[in-house]
């Protein structure tokens, strides 16, 4: 008889598997020893997070305190919720904006719910490894002038893979064409807490940052912020979106861990990340000795980035005949289960919970693997984000009458649903574009790896809803 979910959990959790993965506590925090007993509602005495004036008020003045906001909100539906929210509060309903094209699939969620028309910012790719790289000033200054009816302008930074833009010169030309800039800093909640990370977006500038807490700190899954800064953004829109985007019955568990993980950071913080710093600088300086295998460093503009999160750790196989679905596997070999596996590398998340034996277990099983392996030209295709062309909007797309067709015969066709990998949740295509053949030939490769193409009504991947093609023409 197949297992529940929580046995299978409670077994996994008593195997030594290691996480090189979210959520940032590794599995080893114990603020909430038991979670019933705390889990109620908005009973006398616990404030309400919707008309918070009590606990929890207090609660988010904290958290802002801690990461210089003006105001800081919780979210309990994660920095999706968030995402959403800044959007939907930033662009009038069929308004435009312009949004750097490796967002999180939440942002385009949000332009389908509200018919907004976006237009979009391609980062540089290394061509390399498909790794994007930084969104410059100069493409958003290009942009701004283009569509000057643009109302907000939405990066996302760092990104899955640690790139940041130069948020500062960015914000500056953003106000200057009197828009709103939110950043999506979902993997940078750890930035204001040590001087070896980058500097936040708030404090370069931004209007509107959303951090998940759960990616990178300890924290439970599921728990973000939301902070705002300065007089560009509609706080009161923001406040009458947040309430439609988060549950009702927001939980107070959840809440609960946001608190005791800003109050530990607060307390704590420093030394904790000390000593993380440390560790993490060991193993980066270990891991470019290795000889087959390679460490991505943005630090060096090995990546075309302007700054770069070293707590992501990317290993490529670019320098052997080696896939990243299978660098994955290897490593699974020795009961350590990456974040993400892509084309030609994996990517490991590193935080201020990992263990000196689990850095330790995650170099050595490197250099083990290294060793079986042969420095030689690497052969295979990157799979970077590919220029589309937008037929229909989003909205237009999914709206309209549409048939499947197989993967290997859509060339030409105008798409009727997302197709992403997950992670990291970044579209290569949104409903309304028209598929290439170069793109078919991307999703074809990636299916070939083995790498599942999420966002496909047909979860084998092997077809895709596409716009009737009267439609369009």
């Amino acid at each position: 008889m197949a297992e529940h979910l929580l046995e299978q959990l409670q077994n996994y959790a008593r195997s030594g598997w290691y996480p090189l993965h979210m959520p940032g506590h590794k599995r080893s925090v114990s603020y909430l020893q038991d979670p019933y007993s705390i889990d109620i509602t908005e009973i006398d005495g616990f404030d309400n997070l919707h008309h918070a004036k009590g606990i929890l008020a207090e609660a988010q003045e904290r958290a802002a305190a801690l990461y210089g906001a003006d105001k800081t909100y919780y979210l309990v539906n994660g920095s999706s919720c968030g995402v959403l929210a800044a959007v939907s509060a930033s662009v009038k309903r069929g308004g435009r904006i312009l949004m750097a094209r490796n967002c999180h699939k939440s942002a385009y969620h949000a332009v389908y719910l509200n018919g907004l028309h976006a237009e979009y910012l391609y980062p540089p790719a290394d061509m390399l490894r498909g790794i994007n790289g930084s969104i410059s000033c100069e493409s958003v200054e290009a942009a701004l002038a283009r569509y000057p009816d643009t109302e907000a302008v939405l990066i996302t930074s760092p990104t899955y893979d640690g790139v940041v833009s130069d948020i500062e010169r960015i914000a500056a030309a953003v106000h200057r064409a009197g828009a709103v800039l939110i950043v999506d800093e979902a993997h940078g909640a750890h930035f204001a807490l040590h001087s070896y990370f980058p500097k936040t977006a708030l404090a370069c500038g931004a209007d509107i940052v959303v951090n998940s807490l759960h990616k990178t700190l300890p924290s439970l899954t599921q728990t973000a912020l939301l902070h705002v800064r300065g007089e560009w953004a509609d706080r009161e829109k923001l406040k009458r979106y947040l309430g439609i985007y988060q549950s009702s019955s927001p939980s107070y568990v959840l809440m609960a861990g946001i608190d005791a993980c800003i109050d530990r950071m607060r307390e704590d913080g420093k030394e904790l990340f000390d000593c993380f710093v440390q560790r993490l600088d060991a193993l980066r300086k270990s891991l470019r000795t290795m000889d087959a295998l390679h460490l991505v460093s943005g630090r060096e503009r090995e990546l075309d980035a302007y700054d770069y999160d070293r707590s992501k750790v990317l290993i490529s196989a670019e320098r052997c005949r080696m896939t990243g679905p299978l660098l994955g596997q290897a490593l699974r070999e020795f009961y350590l289960e990456p974040e993400m596996t892509a084309a030609k590398y994996v990517t490991a998340i590193m935080t201020v919970c990992d263990t000196q034996e689990g850095f330790a277990r995650f170099r050595d099983a490197l250099f083990e693997i290294d060793g079986r392996l042969a420095r030689e030209e690497a052969a295979g295709m990157e799979v970077p984000l590919i220029r589309t062309e937008e037929v229909l909007t989003m909205e237009e797309a999914q709206n309209a009458p549409f048939e499947r067709t197989a993967l290997e015969d859509s060339s030409g066709r105008v798409a009727a649903e997302f197709v992403y990998l997950y992670p990291p949740g970044i579209p290569l295509l949104v409903p309304g574009e028209r598929i290439t053949e170069a793109l078919k030939q991307q999703f074809l490769y990636c299916r070939a790896l083995g790498m599942e193409l999420e966002g496909l009504s047909d979860h084998s991947g092997r077809t895709i809803m596409v716009v009737k093609e009267d439609i369009y023409g």
